[in-house]
Parts: C-alpha cells; sequence; structure tokens
C-alpha cells in the first residue's frame, strides 16, 4: 500500500457561477468584435492614411496565414476575413488566430515520460512482428511509435456496446483497486451514475488508494457544482480543473478542451471510448432519444500507454505524483493474447501535426474490402472527403453511421453538406433512428479497429484533447463489428432523393454554418 502524502483541503475556486462565467465569456467575444469593426470604421473615417497602412499589414498576415502549416478550411476562412475586412479581420486574428494560442494555456512544459528500456526494446519487436505479419499495418505502426505511442501485446480487450454496461463494469473493477486510480473525464457529471462511482471512491480513498482525477471545466460548468467538487476533495481524492473558464474570459481559449475519457486501475486496467460520466450515457435520464455510445477495457501491458499519457497531463497541469516509481512495478502477470494494441492521444499543442486526423487518413487508405465508421459528427478537412470517396470508388464498402436525433442541430446540418458527395461516390450512409449515435470508432477489413473520443470534426483533430486505442487482429474487433452491425440494423439508409429534397433555406443556411464550422 503506498504511503499517503494528503494535500490539505483546498476547494477549486470557479470564482463566478456557471451562468455568469458563459455570459462573460459571450459578452467579451462580442466586445471584442464591436470594438474591433467600431476601431475600423473609426479609422476608415478619420484616419485615411493609418487605414490604408492597416490594410496593407491585414494583406501581408493574409499571405503569411495561407504560408503557414495547418488545416486549410481553418486557414480559408481566415483569408477571407482578413482580405475581405483586412483591419477588423487583422485585429481579430490577433485575439483568436494566432498559432500560438494553445500554447499560452496554463499547461507546464513537461518532457514525455521516457519509457523504461524494457519497454522500448518490447515495442520494437512488437514492431517487427507486425511489420512482417501485415506491413500496411506496420507502416501506421511505425508512425505513431515515432511519435511516442507503442505498440504492445499480451493485451486483453473487452468491448461495451452500451453504457450501463460499461459503468457496471468500471466500479466493480474500482472496487477491486489496491494502489491508485486514474480518471480524466471531458464530463464528470453530478447525478445517479457519479453517486455510485463516488461512494465506490470514498472507500478506496479512505483505504489509502491513491485517487487522481481531471475533467473539464467547460464541459462540467453546469453539471458539477463547486459543493460537490468540495466533497470530492475532503474524501482526500486530488482535482485538478482542465482550463477554468474564468481564468479564459478575456480571450478565447475556451476552445481549447479535455475531450478525453480514459481511466487507469492499478496499472492493471484502463478504460476508453466516447463515454462520459453522466446519466444520459447509461440512459438513466433520456436526451435525444436513446443514447448510443461504446468504449473498451485494457487489461495488460497496453494499459501503460494510458497510464503513462495520464501521468503527462497530471504533471503539464502543474501536479506531482510522488509514488511515480511505483507505477512502473507492476504485481500482474500480463495475459497472453494475440495481435496487438497501441493506445494514442493527441492536442492542439503539437499542431500542425495531428495524430488523430493522420489515423483516420491512413485507416481510409488503406482499406482494401470494408470501410465502417462510427461518429456523432461530420466536418472533415476536404483530404479525409476525397479519401471517403476514392475508397468507395476503388471497390471498398465504406458505411458511415451517424445520429438521427442530434444532439445539436447546427452540426447535424454542417454534415449534410458532406453526405451529397459521398452517396455519389457509393459511402452509405445509415442514420441511427433510436436517437443519438456517439460513439466513435473505425473498422478496416476485420484486421484494424479504432476506438476512442476523437469526432470527425475541426475541433478533435485540431483544438481538443483527445485518445484512442487501435486494435491489430484482436479478437475484439469482431465485437465492434457485431455492434456495428447492430447499429445498422436499427438504422435508416440515407439516399440522395432525401439529401435532395433539402429545402432551399436549409441549403443556405447549412453552406453558411459549414464555413465558419472551426469556430461553431
Amino acid at each position: 500500500m503506498h504511503k499517503k502524502h494528503p494535500r490539505p483541503p483546498q476547494r477549486i475556486e470557479r470564482k463566478i457561477s456557471a451562468a455568469a462565467s458563459i455570459s462573460m465569456c459571450v459578452l467579451t467575444v462580442l466586445a471584442q468584435i464591436a470594438t474591433t469593426f467600431l476601431l475600423t470604421l473609426f479609422l476608415k473615417e478619420y484616419s485615411s492614411y493609418a487605414y490604408a497602412v492597416l490594410e496593407l499589414i491585414g494583406a501581408v498576415v493574409a499571405i503569411r496565414v495561407y504560408q503557414r502549416p495547418g488545416s486549410p478550411s481553418y486557414k480559408l476562412v481566415w483569408m477571407c476575413v482578413l482580405l475581405v475586412l483586412p483591419v477588423a479581420g487583422m485585429l481579430l486574428f490577433c485575439l483568436w488566430g494566432g498559432a500560438q494560442q494553445a500554447k499560452r494555456l496554463s499547461l507546464k512544459n513537461i518532457p514525455p515520460i521516457p519509457q523504461r528500456e524494457s519497454q522500448r526494446m518490447a515495442g520494437e519487436n512488437n514492431l517487427s512482428r507486425l511489420k512482417r505479419q501485415t506491413p500496411v499495418w506496420g507502416r501506421l505502426a511505425a508512425y505513431l511509435q515515432k511519435r511516442g505511442f507503442w505498440l504492445y501485446r499480451d493485451t486483453n480487450a473487452k468491448y461495451f456496446d452500451d453504457g450501463a454496461a460499461f459503468f457496471d463494469d468500471l466500479i466493480d473493477h474500482l472496487e477491486q483497486a489496491e494502489t491508485y486510480v486514474f480518471l480524466e473525464y471531458y464530463i464528470l457529471a453530478e447525478g445517479q451514475v457519479w453517486d455510485r462511482i463516488f461512494e465506490v471512491l470514498k472507500c478506496r480513498a479512505a483505504a489509502g488508494v491513491e485517487i487522481h482525477i481531471i475533467f473539464d471545466d467547460f464541459g462540467n460548468i453546469t453539471r458539477l457544482s463547486d459543493e460537490t467538487l468540495q466533497a470530492i476533495q475532503n474524501a482526500g481524492i486530488e482535482v485538478e480543473v482542465f482550463n477554468p473558464v474564468h481564468r479564459y474570459v478575456n480571450r478565447v481559449y475556451f476552445n481549447y478542451r479535455d475531450h478525453r475519457k480514459i481511466a487507469v486501475i492499478d496499472g492493471r486496467f484502463a478504460y476508453t471510448g466516447g463515454i462520459n460520466v453522466a446519466d444520459e450515457y447509461a440512459n438513466v435520464i433520456e436526451r435525444f432519444g436513446h443514447w448510443k455510445d461504446s468504449a473498451v477495457r485494457l487489461e495488460g501491458e497496453g494499459v501503460w500507454g494510458f497510464t503513462v499519457q495520464f501521468m503527462q497531463m497530471w504533471k503539464m497541469l502543474g501536479r506531482e505524483l510522488p509514488n511515480e516509481d511505483d507505477y512502473y512495478r507492476s504485481r500482474y502477470e500480463a495475459p497472453e493474447t494475440t495481435g496487438f494494441c497501441q493506445p494514442f492521444v493527441d492536442g492542439p499543442l503539437n499542431n500542425p501535426d495531428n495524430p488523430a486526423e493522420e489515423i483516420y487518413l491512413q485507416l481510409i487508405a488503406s482499406a482494401r474490402k470494408m470501410l465502417y465508421i462510427t461518429t456523432p459528427y461530420y466536418a472533415v478537412e476536404e483530404s479525409m472527403q476525397k479519401a471517403l470517396c476514392m475508397a468507395a470508388d476503388g471497390g471498398v464498402d465504406v458505411r458511415l453511421l451517424v445520429p438521427a436525433v442530434p444532439d445539436k442541430k447546427y452540426a447535424y446540418m454542417v454534415a449534410e453538406t458532406y453526405w451529397g458527395e459521398l452517396i455519389s461516390h457509393g459511402v452509405k450512409i445509415y442514420r441511427y433512428t433510436p436517437g443519438f449515435l456517439h460513439a466513435k470508432s473505425v473498422l478496416v477489413d476485420r484486421e484494424v479497429a479504432l476506438v476512442g473520443s476523437t469526432n470527425m470534426d475541426y475541433r478533435s483533430f485540431q483544438l481538443h484533447y483527445e485518445c484512442g486505442v487501435l486494435f491489430y487482429n484482436m479478437p475484439v474487433i469482431e465485437e465492434l463489428l457485431e455492434d456495428m452491425d447492430a447499429i445498422m440494423e436499427q438504422s435508416s439508409l440515407y439516399t440522395m432523393e432525401e439529401w435532395k429534397k433539402r429545402s432551399g433555406l436549409r441549403r443556405f443556411f447549412s453552406s453558411i454554418l459549414r464555413m465558419f464550422d472551426i469556430w461553431l
């Protein structure tokens, strides 16, 4: 049992109520826009020379935006604003569009936690073996391993196609925690699910188990009270709030969110997927019809991939792990299994290098027979849209599974603008009729699968901290395929006729929303 290193109970004050925080953010943004345009009008009317100079600088900034690496859609929107409204666009770009904004968050610059030599050697051996078995997937694994996401063997994986089953399993394993528990979630909401989890965490903390929790402030701003937060801390649980909203009301830094879903127990079990800690994920309450989601549990060597990423984020938030050396000393024998797994994370600090987006592109391009994707949102770059069309044109059975009952209507309208082209190239689009499909997964040729937190949109690929795990030739892939087949049985096939029947007004507003979807 670890020696406890108690931290004096300290309430993490968010200082402002949820409504006030959101209102202040909105008012600040509106004030910035209004001030920018008023200043533009003033200069244009009373100081034409100064305005002309600023116009020239705005054009130069537009050229620089074009030249720098990054998302083409992101650059296109800013270039249009800068060239059409050079002065206002330049000022707004300085406030919102700078390349260094993500790096100005209160995150420490912590070098990656190194792998032990034995782990490095095992990772290299695993990669060599996968390359011999299937060279195409060996290339994908090598791409990730070069970025510090190692390939693991001897890992069991259990797939959950339902939030209720996932929470039952998670709570069961939390009750058995002996050494430490790491939890990192975008949403950690009050309700029946949290009450069950908190009761277990309190008991384990009282028994000496080390418990660390990270949750995103914006994801919980209306769903987790300061009283509940205080109760968590009073139970001896260490808590960190990612990117507190009140800290950045003068800028739009609240775009950068921790969207990851990670749970690690004793270095023996790890969970990830699309499921947050909230009642709707277990369908205890109904929001947008039946909430369909998924997650996976790892047991064995691959758990370390998520353990080390939680440790990294905890340190970046300025916290210490006094028993860090003990995390390396696993007392559990890894199961002997077939196949490989590869946990990974992504975030804005490594832009314009975006592993999550590149993984999707490589999976799409490498598909030979079948490619199934589940996603709640769809707003991608032209390169990914084209890759899906090319795959379908090349004879790959491409299927996109999306919700029929969206949680955000504007996001659904944006997604619709892409579907006509996809359907014309043979991509099949299934809408999950019972409600909201929130799962984020990819299955290729019954050989490789991805389960994680990443949506197929700009925010996940460019702005959010995300996570996931790739499975190569593991039995869990068949479990995912069974779930995808079940989803399609409950879904309706979206047709070109439906797409063409959209009203002219809906098409117009959808096109406008698509142009500015990077800000939504």
